[in-house]
């Protein structure tokens, strides 16, 4: 399978719902559009949900994931009649779902600007999500670092996005803060995400995620627990209050 979505949610991740058509169907069950606002699985981020409606039906979409070719599949929640390719289908995502998620990415990416170090791994949900730290020692004032996270959060940064290309990642390294997961390259450009402008710019990294439009949308964060997962690394949990 050689289709390739267009991921309107690149776009505007704050698009709700996408009239597309059935451009191809999996073995294994799943839908290919043409265009979609259902994000993915990858990055640490989860694939969104939803439901798709076309002539008077209605599907549960559970997750989506990456296919071939650029594609994305959506996953039906359950076994049932697929639509046919060449059929219009109306989306509509599972949207408080995912803009928590778009939440708590935007909080991971102030966590390492909180915590200079290395990341070795991480993983986003509806309430909470975590980094995986190269630390060997705990730090020593766990409210400093919830202080430090909610101040950046209240000075209402702009998250915008920038793209450069593979050459100019691979001769700028420092750009990536991930030492286990390499931003996709190959495609000619990178997509970077930038957290405040000009001389108020806090974070560069590349990510291919869905973020908040400004850090105050975040809303106010707890600092979890903290981890120790090996001789090096540390897990440290950020909580959504609300």
């Amino acid at each position: 399978m050689t289709e390739t979505t267009n991921p309107l949610f690149r776009k505007d991740a704050y698009l709700r719902d996408a009239e597309a058509e059935v451009i191809a169907l999996t073995p294994e069950g799943g839908i290919v559009l043409d265009a979609t606002v259902f994000y993915p699985t990858g990055g640490g981020q989860p694939g969104d949900s939803g439901r798709i409606t076309w002539s008077g039906a209605e599907m549960q979409i559970a997750t989506a994931v990456k296919g071939e070719a650029g594609s994305v599949i959506l996953v039906p929640a359950e076994p049932t009649a697929l639509p046919a390719v060449g059929t219009r289908v109306e989306q509509h995502l599972d949207w408080n779902r995912r803009h928590r998620h778009m939440r708590v990415h935007t909080a991971l990416h102030l966590l390492s600007v909180v915590i200079p170090l290395p990341v070795s791994g991480g993983s986003i949900g509806v309430d909470k999500g975590r980094l995986d730290f190269d630390m060997p020692e705990a730090p020593q004032d766990r409210d400093a670092i919830e202080e430090a996270l909610n101040a950046l959060i209240d000075r209402d940064l702009e998250v915008t996005e920038d793209w450069i290309s593979d050459e100019e990642l691979a001769a700028n390294p420092s750009l990536v803060k991930t030492m286990s997961v390499m931003p996709p390259m190959g495609q000619g450009r990178v997509r970077l995400v930038r957290i405040g402008t000009e001389s108020d710019q806090v974070d560069l990294q590349p990510c291919g995620g869905t973020h908040v439009a400004r850090s105050s949308e975040i809303g106010r964060l707890r600092l979890g627990k903290i981890e120790k997962k090996g001789k090096q690394n540390r897990r440290v949990y950020v909580h959504l209050d609300n």
